[in-house]
């Protein structure tokens, strides 16, 4: 699989084709027949590439899983990200279910949840009602606060992947794997962000979306999907009050327990009624002078995907792969896996 891998560390050094072929001497062609498959370049040549893109050799000739299917969802129209970078994305989806799923082999399929299904509830277009449904979906109440998001997903048969990718003009994605679903998310973001596109991603692939509904009405129902699920218009009421004549900094406290944003939060309050919309104006003038657009406060405790983790530490533990062989799958130091495998001795 040198060709998957080739293009893969070439996208993530954002490096261009004839970058790439400048570097080791070779012309542009060549790089595109190496990463299709059609020529297989030489060991010089693969030392080559790999020293131009700073990686090890081993790195190009480790084995990709080739029983994978992927069906990746659509990026926004009208997206900022470049080609190169929404082809970065999918490879990095690519390259990291390849090891999650050498995992899963090494310990048997069993020990994944069934995949849920996906697009199988009709839209009811009001977004409290569909959160309910969304919420029936994952199996939580119909009011209080949704608590570890990913780890919710995750026990529930969806897989989470955390991007390194340090771009604003990306936010997340969803997909599937194998006819299992996955959601893909932008590391970079804060917590509560975090929160929004995952549940915004997961109203995406559980409704059945109308032929007809064009995509930006698709995204902003998504949108206020996601927030009726995070914050509940019940929840609203009982957290806020009836009516609210300014916002408080008490509402931070509420914040905190919901995993939310003060711009969620406020944009809930006035769609329930219990903020006007001069309030809610004056609110977002004040929270973009002082800079909160891109940078409001962070109230929340990181979320992170953990099964990746678990199922190679288990696999280690039970001596199905060895210390190094996890190390490479996580992409850890030999060190890291082992600490979190055996007890220190004493």
């Amino acid at each position: 699989m040198l060709n998957k891998n080739l293009k893969y560390y070439r996208l993530k050094k954002n490096m261009s084709k004839k970058e790439l072929a400048s570097r080791i001497g070779v012309t542009p062609m060549a790089v595109t027949y190496y990463e299709s498959g059609e020529r297989r370049p030489d060991m010089k040549t693969i030392k080559a590439l790999a020293k131009a893109l700073g990686v090890k050799t081993a790195d190009f000739l480790s084995n990709r899983n080739q029983n994978l299917v992927f069906a990746h969802g659509e990026f926004r129209k009208g997206s900022k990200l470049t080609a190169g970078q929404q082809d970065y994305i999918r490879e990095d989806v690519e390259e990291y279910m390849g090891r999650f799923y050498s995992a899963v082999d090494i310990l048997g399929g069993e020990v994944m949840p069934d995949a849920p299904e996906v697009h199988k509830i009709m839209l009811a277009g009001n977004p409290e009602e569909d959160a309910e449904k969304m919420r029936d979906y994952l199996g939580i109440s119909a009011t209080g606060p949704v608590g570890n998001l990913i780890q919710l997903l995750e026990n529930r048969g969806i897989l989470v992947y955390a991007c390194n990718i340090e771009n604003d003009a990306f936010s997340g994605m969803n997909g599937r794997v194998n006819g299992r679903p996955y959601i893909i998310f932008n590391k970079h973001m804060s917590p509560e962000r975090i929160r929004s596109t995952i549940a915004h991603e997961v109203a995406h692939f559980i409704f059945i979306w109308p032929d007809e509904m064009k995509e930006k009405e698709i995204e902003k129902m998504a949108t206020a999907i996601s927030g009726a699920f995070l914050f509940p218009e019940a929840d609203a009421k009982r957290e806020l009050g009836l009516r609210r004549t300014r916002i408080s900094k008490d509402m931070e406290l509420i914040c905190r327990e919901y995993g939310i944003s003060m711009y969620l939060l406020v944009k809930r309050a006035a769609l329930c009624g219990i903020i006007t919309g001069t309030i809610e104006k004056d609110f977002y003038i004040k929270a973009g002078k002082a800079g909160w657009k891109k940078n409001e406060p962070v109230r929340s405790d990181p979320e992170v995907p953990f099964l990746f983790e678990q199922l190679v530490f288990r696999a280690v533990s039970e001596n199905e792969i060895t210390v190094q062989k996890g190390a490479e799958l996580l992409k850890q130091p030999y060190k890291f896996v082992a600490d979190h495998c055996f007890a220190a001795e004493e």
